[in-house]
């Protein structure tokens, strides 16, 4: 099953388009796609014999983020094996979580305003909520999650390196610095979740090129070790890290510069564009 926020309308996709998930049911379902979660067993059990007689086409540029407005939102860093070595660190012994505020979140295209001239890509795979967590244990950790989408987590460097503490959420949520989307897929639509190539191209050239398979804490590890902290709660986002590639680790260094284009790709999921502009 895929769902999406169609310019803020929760919406179910089938091979034929579209269906408005509020008229289609009734009312029985709100529009607003972020309530959804909350009641995730019922509307999967819904959406297996929903209507779709009334699935329209659509323009993708209407896309938002397909839980817009988490309560928590996690980042995961140095979790892919080839992104900690170059970064010059060993592998971690548990997760290395930071926050993404909410307001950084945005859709899988349009443009986005860098924040200065050192904003780095990171593609990531981005996990869902859709049924709270509390001290779950790894090999349930797939029953708490609605589905899987595409992410970016930008960063800008200057601002997450800067001061005696690194301060990675705030360089990390900027408006726009969480696009995800374009639409969120169940984990059962996928011949192996645990398994999905990732990339990032700017401007027509790959700089990042991965497999979920290498992450160190697999995203059923990831809902027990913060489930084990503290609740997940449905709609909870979690990017769950980005494979080697980034700017930063680069020789010389590379950045984001105005007016590049930004392609994100996820085996099962689909791509997000973004292009960017100066800072104001």
């Amino acid at each position: 099953m895929r769902i999406a926020n169609l310019a803020g309308r929760l919406v179910l996709l089938t091979e034929a388009g579209a269906v408005d998930v509020e008229r289609a049911s009734g009312q029985r379902f709100a529009a607003d796609p972020h309530t959804v979660y909350a009641r995730w067993d019922e509307f999967t059990a819904w959406a297996a014999e929903a209507p779709t007689a009334d699935a329209e086409a659509f323009d993708e540029g209407d896309l938002r983020a397909p839980s817009p407005t988490p309560a928590q939102v996690f980042g995961v860093g140095l979790n892919y094996r080839e992104h900690a070595a170059e970064s010059g660190l060993g592998l971690p012994d548990s997760p290395a979580v930071f926050t993404k505020f909410p307001s950084c979140l945005t859709g899988p295209t349009g443009e986005i305003t860098l924040t200065g001239s050192t904003v780095d890509w990171e593609v990531e795979l981005v996990a869902v909520i859709g049924r709270e967590a509390r001290n779950v244990p790894a090999e349930r950790g797939w029953a708490h999650v609605a589905g899987l989408t595409a992410g970016q987590d930008l960063s800008d460097r200057t601002v997450q390196l800067a001061g005696p503490a690194p301060q990675f959420s705030l360089g990390k949520s900027a408006p726009g610095f969480g696009p995800t989307g374009p639409w969120l897929v169940t984990p059962d639509e996928f011949a192996d979740r645990d398994n999905l190539a990732l990339s990032s191209e700017v401007n027509g050239e790959a700089v990042q090129k991965g497999r979920t398979n290498d992450l160190i804490f697999s995203v059923p590890e990831l809902v027990a070790r913060l489930s084990a902290i503290l609740p997940l709660r449905p709609g909870d986002v979690i990017f769950t890290g980005t494979p080697s590639g980034v700017g930063q680790a680069r020789s010389p260094q590379r950045f984001l510069a105005a007016g590049d284009e930004l392609v994100t790709t996820i085996e099962g999921i689909g791509s997000m564009r973004h292009r960017f502009t100066d800072p104001s």
